[in-house]
């Protein structure tokens, strides 16, 4: 953060300890849904429409974001004195399509949503984009009044039975997390809720969630979709399931979100939540995440709890991907990287101001040497079987065999570098062999091996469960 963001937001949030979150807020949300839309270089947002989300799940004191995380920002300031009462920084589609090819020749158009407390008065709302430097800069702006004709205060009714996983507290003092299944019939709901024991099971085995389980409740909903499964363009089974997630996003076979983001928000807005993960009824490896906006894990492959944490990493933390080596749809490859705005990983501009530098041992060197080269020159043998594999669209039990194999070699490889499970900055990171840093040889983030998060990757997770759980 720049001293002037710093000052800013000390100012503001000063500012707003004069006022109560009653005097400022109803307890429910606000809903400001816009289209985000981009050809060639140009970037256009356009207002939707204004509704309730359900109740408010947030803190009732920790409104300013002071974490410095997310593609994109936006404030949302009292329109009569102009004083800062809420802020949140998140990723978007829309932010993962411009960095492909395509955005290059063709234009799309993606449906967001902001989220905060419901104003007693007139709010202006800006949103901002992050530039290179790492600085914002405004995008858009709108002022909304919720008493206008405009603004729709009436709630949906629920799509779906809402069940209760587990609940430690009231959601104002709690990290809500709300798990929706896609692509179960209406028999296969008993399936869906041993999935969501099941992979909730698994990410509060995983350190720091295990130890903070307590900071978190987690509910589920009931949404049958007309057959099983989701939609897989690539081997031709076609779905329109309830939230209608699909994989080959951006043209990955392995990448599955929804884009239908109105459907998704009416759904949660049933239930206090801050966090989504969708589950899918599906034997295909896949998934995805993305900061402050969904994450998703097929639920029947051989690493299907492994897909859940680490996608809910991308979501709950902002935490990037650490590998480098897999195929994907972003552009690679640039002669310059500035610094990331994700908490793990970095350019390393100056090893001096690392970000996470008070973690690093005294005598470990930065740049950490490892063996970079033989573990790039397997995985190019990998990523070759891997890719013969899925063309021949074999079943996903010989995928399967095939990570498990994987994850047994980068195992044994990773925890025998010299500096395996200390803190540095080690070369190949964010899809990038060159230029980009990760803190540790190995992590959840950068291979499937079961070696849970790293330290800078469990300390960013933290300070996010703090955001929302602590007075």
């Amino acid at each position: 953060m720049n001293k002037a963001l710093a000052l800013f937001t000390f100012m503001t949030a000063a500012a707003l300890s004069g006022a109560t979150f009653d005097d400022t807020f109803l307890d429910k949300t606000m809903r400001v849904d816009y289209f985000h839309t981009g050809s060639q270089g140009k970037e256009i947002v356009a207002l939707d429409h204004v509704v309730s989300d359900g109740p408010w799940p947030g803190s009732r004191t920790r409104l300013v974001d002071e974490t410095n995380l997310g593609k994109y920002f936006f404030d949302v300031l009292d329109r009569d004195t102009n004083r800062l009462i809420y802020s949140r920084g998140f990723a978007s589609l829309y932010g993962e399509w411009e960095t492909t090819d395509a955005a290059k020749s063709t234009a799309a158009t993606f449906h967001e949503s902001l989220r905060f407390p419901w104003p007693r008065r007139a709010v202006q709302v800006v949103l901002k984009k992050r530039a290179p430097d790492n600085s914002f800069h405004e995008l858009w702006s709108t002022v909304v009044d919720p008493n206008s004709r405009f603004v729709n205060p009436a709630d949906l009714k629920p799509a779906g039975k809402v069940w209760t996983v587990f609940e430690n507290g009231p959601a104002s003092q709690k990290v809500d997390l709300l798990v929706l299944g896609d692509g179960y019939s209406e028999a296969e709901l008993p399936k869906f809720h041993a999935d969501v024991k099941r992979m909730i099971g698994r990410l509060f085995e995983t350190e720091p969630f295990k130890s903070r389980r307590s900071d978190f409740n987690v509910r589920a909903i009931d949404l049958p979709s007309g057959q099983s499964g989701v939609h897989r363009p690539r081997t031709g089974d076609n779905r329109r399931s309830a939230i209608r997630a699909e994989y080959n996003v951006f043209d990955s076979e392995r990448y599955a979100l929804t884009y239908d983001n109105r459907s998704l928000r009416d759904i949660a807005s049933a239930v206090p939540y801050d966090f989504i993960e969708i589950l899918l009824n599906e034997k295909q490896y896949g998934g995805g995440g993305i900061y402050n906006f969904e994450a998703t894990a097929a639920v029947d492959t051989g690493f299907a709890e492994y897909v859940f944490v680490h996608e809910f990493g991308h979501h709950f933390a902002a935490l990037a991907d650490e590998y480098y080596t897999s195929d994907v749809s972003y552009e690679t490859g640039g002669a310059e990287h500035p610094e990331p705005w994700e908490p793990n990983i970095t350019a390393l501009h100056d090893p001096a101001a690392l970000k996470w530098r008070d973690l690093v041992d005294k005598g470990t060197p930065l740049p950490t040497p490892w063996d970079k080269e033989a573990f790039e020159k397997h995985s190019r043998e990998y990523q070759a079987e891997r890719r013969k594999l899925r063309e021949s669209n074999v079943p996903e039990t010989q995928m399967d065999e095939l990570f498990r194999r994987e994850e047994e070699w980068e195992t044994r490889f990773l925890g025998s570098q010299k500096y395996a499970r200390k803190v540095g900055a080690f070369e190949g990171a964010g899809y990038e062999a060159k230029g980009l840093f990760r803190p540790e040889a190995d992590c959840i983030m950068f291979t499937r091996d079961q070696v849970g998060f790293c330290r800078v990757c469990s300390r960013a997770i933290e300070r996010i469960i703090d955001q929302y759980s602590r007075p």
